[in-house]
């Protein structure tokens, strides 16, 4: 790749929070976006409107990751879409974004908790990755997103913890098994973020957030936009060399 400019950026979950950030940060990369939301059409719409008042191409398709039955219909649809617009049905980023909150001690997760962050933050990651290798050109990336909680502990994250530490193994293996196609697989890992995610727990709760800022060596709970530029960075021709890697993205929490 010489440079970012008419590449092609999927990302999952990207109508809000983090992954909103993300696609527009990869847009003011030059980069068009085709991106995934869950339920919520009018916040996706409104994503798809910013990115092309910068001057790049988007689309929006509702998919639930958690299901891994819809996917080939999935990248029918997004291929056919990519076909029309581009003359090609292949992308070159793929950004695992999509994601759910769960807090709950050890001994309280219940099965089906365990299940549908699993399917979500796992299942769904291994298999859409799978199903999305025929149509990520060769010299492509792919990003996954993990969390601090896959390093550092905090009670309740015991699940989703789990479930990221998964994906950051998960990330080096593609690495390896995808060298050959030049395809590099790296690890974006946020920590504490302000967002909507989980209800706003880090947001809204002001005991959480300040006990975040104080263990943080930046003293501050992270922003959106500390995380969407590192992702977009990732995809560009400056982060050619950077494979099989886990970037921390958390001003430094419990260091």
């Amino acid at each position: 790749m010489t440079t970012t400019k008419s590449k092609i950026a999927l990302v999952t979950g990207g109508s809000r929070g983090l992954g909103r950030n993300m696609a527009i940060s990869l847009a003011k990369k030059g980069i068009d976006v085709v991106f995934t939301y869950n339920s919520n059409k009018q916040k996706a719409d409104e994503v798809v409107a910013e990115i092309q008042s910068l001057g790049q191409k988007a689309m929006a398709f509702q998919l639930d990751t958690s299901k891994v039955k819809v996917f080939d219909e999935f990248f029918k649809q997004i291929t056919a879409y990519l076909k029309e617009q581009t003359g090609s049905t292949n992308f070159d980023f793929l950004i695992n974004n999509a994601g759910t909150a769960l807090y709950a001690p050890f001994a309280e997760t219940t099965e089906a908790q365990f299940d549908d962050v699993m399917n979500i933050h796992y299942k769904g990651v291994f298999f859409l990755t799978q199903k999305a290798l025929p149509f990520i050109n060769d010299g492509g990336r792919i990003i996954n997103i993990s969390s601090g909680l896959a390093r550092f502990s905090f009670p309740g994250s015991s699940a989703y913890g789990s479930m990221k530490g998964a994906i950051e193994v998960l990330t080096r293996y593609l690495a390896k098994e995808l060298g050959s196609r030049g395809i590099a697989a790296n690890v974006v890992a946020p920590g504490a973020i302000e967002t909507d995610f989980g209800n706003g727990h880090v947001r809204d709760n002001k005991d959480v957030n300040a006990h975040i800022a104080g263990i943080t060596a930046l003293n501050r709970v992270g922003l959106p936009d500390d995380i969407g530029g590192v992702v977009a960075f990732l995809c560009t021709e400056d982060a050619r060399w950077i494979n099989g890697q886990r970037i921390e993205v958390s001003g430094g929490v419990s260091l």
